[in-house]
């Protein structure tokens, strides 16, 4: 089953820093808005308060009534801008109608005098004839013989301008933040590409590699963050050159083991070919059925290391499981009782219940059978092998055999070791059980047991 692509490395950067870019963008398009409108409100009202006084530099008393002299220019200072209406209104002393509009709305109670101008006057937002304006409230003094007081001169524009302003600003600030992003994302794909080009040199250097080149990488060129990949890439090709040097080394002795006693095999066959005496014939069948027997448990123990590397990746790759570890020593025990007595060998189990593991079943017999073979194989007639199993989880194999010399002990774990007083075998056993206990990370000691032969403890880790 293919593993669903994960895309470029180079456009997951670019995407998530467009996203991130995204939110400073929204940010200071609403700050350019408000800005802009602030900028445009500060423009207009300015121009407002000049009509204003432009209106009230119109006022005169005439008769005992206050009058207004409205001047064009008062009104057409905003003809430049069509998207925009003016209205004014003049309210005498008592807050009668002089001249301009009806019902232009009046100030809020608590509208405060402004300060940005040195004038009595007001700005507010209001609403005349469904239509939102922004106003403006002048206080004019009056005073003449028969009129001494405060006229109001209220001046009116639509929204529309500012509106108009305001967005021509937001959009200017758009285009341009915008126009801003996709040059730092272009600038960002090119450093990102500069940036990614050790690792497409790597790339390339390993792809041109042969398949029997397994050299480490150069360090050379490679940056402080390629550094660990390299490595690591490293680490793994020595482990895999060791692996490979290991099996080559494993083959070339598997075949000199096999090439000398089939030799010799075919040299007692050729041999007994030669013979004329049936007698003679039935000795070489039972010493070649012999050696046959020698090649086929050789084989076999082959066969087992090959089993042993393919169930230390199921291990490793989570393929244990929970095993009842005395029930399998059981099992194991009750399997080989024929063979030990046909030795002339007791052969004991001493079990705690309920001891489990986590484990490959088809190693741990392994484990288990070469344990207990390797025993029967040592231990003389008459003599006793002992299988315990402990708590947490411990497996223990015990004769009374001769033992191991303390400086051969570790040794004989080594592939096709055997020492100098063993006769036959082919120095497989105890290399099996050390393969078994390092796929399962278990720790195994050879001691001298209480019965003064060998006792040999495999630990395997706690469950948890």
């Amino acid at each position: 089953m293919l593993e669903p692509r994960a895309g470029s490395l180079r456009g997951r950067l670019l995407r998530r820093l467009a996203a991130l870019l995204t939110i400073p963008l929204l940010i200071g398009s609403v700050s350019a808005y408000w800005n802009g409108r602030e900028v445009a409100d500060s423009a207009y009202d300015r121009t407002l308060l000049a009509s204003a006084r432009t209106i009230a530099a119109g006022l005169y008393a005439e008769d005992g009534t206050l009058r207004a002299d409205v001047p064009y220019v008062a009104l057409d200072v905003f003809a430049y801008d069509s998207s925009g209406r003016i209205f004014y209104q003049v309210l005498d002393l008592q807050g009668r109608l002089v001249s301009g509009y009806d019902n232009l709305p009046a100030a809020p109670p608590g509208t405060e005098r402004t300060n940005d101008y040195p004038a009595l006057a007001r700005f507010y937002d209001g609403e005349y004839d469904g239509v939102d304006v922004r106003v403006v409230s002048l206080l004019q003094p009056v005073s003449e013989p028969d009129m001494n007081g405060m006229a109001e001169i209220r001046v009116a524009e639509t929204e529309g301008a500012r509106e108009r302003m305001a967005r021509s600003l937001l959009l200017d600030t758009l285009w341009r933040m915008g126009l801003l992003a996709l040059i730092t994302l272009a600038l960002v794909w090119l450093a990102v590409s500069a940036a990614l080009r050790p690792l497409e040199r790597l790339r390339t250097a390993v792809e041109e590699r042969q398949p029997d080149d397994l050299r480490p990488l150069p360090m050379v060129a490679a940056q402080d963050e390629l550094r660990p990949l390299v490595a690591t890439l490293n680490h793994f090709t020595e482990r895999l050159r060791q692996q490979f040097e290991r099996q080559a080394q494993f083959i070339a002795d598997a075949s000199h083991e096999l090439r000398t006693p089939l030799a010799a095999l075919k040299a007692r066959i050729e041999l007994g070919l030669r013979e004329r005496e049936p007698a003679l014939w039935h000795s070489t069948l039972e010493k070649a059925a012999q050696s046959t027997d020698r090649l086929t448990h050789l084989a076999n123990q082959l066969l087992s290391l090959a089993r042993i590397e393919r169930g230390a990746r199921a291990i490793a790759e989570g393929g244990a499981e929970r095993v009842d570890l005395g029930s399998l020593v059981r099992e194991l025990g009750l399997a080989l009782a024929p063979l030990a007595h046909q030795r002339g060998i007791a052969l004991a189990l001493e079990a705690e219940e309920g001891v489990s593991i986590h484990g490959e079943t088809t190693l741990l017999n392994e484990l288990i059978y070469n344990l207990v073979d390797n025993a029967l194989a040592h231990t003389p007639q008459d003599g006793n092998v002992v299988m315990r199993v402990l708590a947490p989880g411990i497996l223990e194999v015990e004769d009374d055999g001769p033992g191991i010399p303390r400086e051969e002990r570790d040794k004989v774990f080594e592939r096709f070791y055997r020492r100098s007083q063993q006769r036959g075998g082919a120095g497989l056993g105890l290399a099996i059980v050390g393969e078994v206990c390092r796929a399962h990370r278990a720790s195994i000691e050879l001691e001298e047991g209480a019965l003064g032969g060998l006792l040999v403890r495999v630990a395997f880790p706690s469950l948890r």
